[in-house]
């Protein structure tokens, strides 16, 4: 009944999965106050500039919206560089190398939760440029919101290469229903206890584990 159908999404999943971002997001974000604030000072302790990295991203249907992160990077470092491979990588502060591995720079999504421009589970919200670089199918995935955590974050993460997420994504679009989403929830506590995979191996297969196309 909640299951997708050619990537439209049914009356009433669409309004669950709202009613749950809704209330999850305001709740989270009124008792996890405190900790919004103390990492802020964290990181302003640990390196110069703002403690919130805001970026436009694409979200449904390819519209753009603003996204918050925790900033885990200098201010020096290139907005649309290649993720960090380690928890070495210099343009890594010593604070958002922690909030990386815990996921805790992603806790600002929940605004973007709160306003609509994301959902809890669906397709990691990518640059607006990638889109560029799709085809028709791996679009698909603009069918639905942006997600705080989805099924290529639970089946591999950094160890996928973006192929490998696009197409999880899609498959992800295409077959949608509260039960994938609690399943995902759920996987989710999982790959963030066990830091499972948190950085990037290989971006592409079209290149090599240094980044080199080949």
């Amino acid at each position: 009944m909640f299951t997708l159908i050619l990537g439209d999404e049914s009356l009433i999943y669409s309004l669950i999965k709202r009613i749950v971002d809704i209330c999850l997001s305001f709740t989270v974000l009124l008792l996890s106050l405190p900790i919004f604030i103390f990492i802020a000072i964290a990181i302003k302790l640990s390196s110069k500039g703002p403690a919130i990295f805001a970026q436009r991203r694409a979200g449904k249907n390819g519209t753009p919206f603003v996204m918050y992160k925790f900033r885990t990077m200098r201010t020096d470092t290139d907005p649309f560089g290649a993720s960090p491979k380690s928890g070495e990588d210099p343009r890594l502060t010593k604070t958002g190398k922690f909030l990386r591995e815990y996921s805790l720079d992603e806790l600002p999504q929940l605004i973007n939760m709160l306003k609509g421009d994301m959902t809890l589970v669906g397709p990691r919200p990518l640059y607006i440029s990638q889109m560029e670089e799709w085809n028709e199918r791996q679009k698909r995935r603009l069918l639905v919101k942006p997600g705080l955590t989805g099924l290529a974050q639970v089946s591999g993460r950094g160890g996928l290469t973006i192929e490998d997420k696009l197409e999880l994504d899609v498959q992800y679009v295409e077959t949608a229903s509260l039960s994938l989403d609690f399943k995902i929830v759920l996987a989710t506590f999982t790959a963030v206890l066990g830091k499972k995979s948190i950085y990037e191996i290989k971006y592409s297969k079209k290149e090599n584990t240094r980044g080199e196309k080949i």
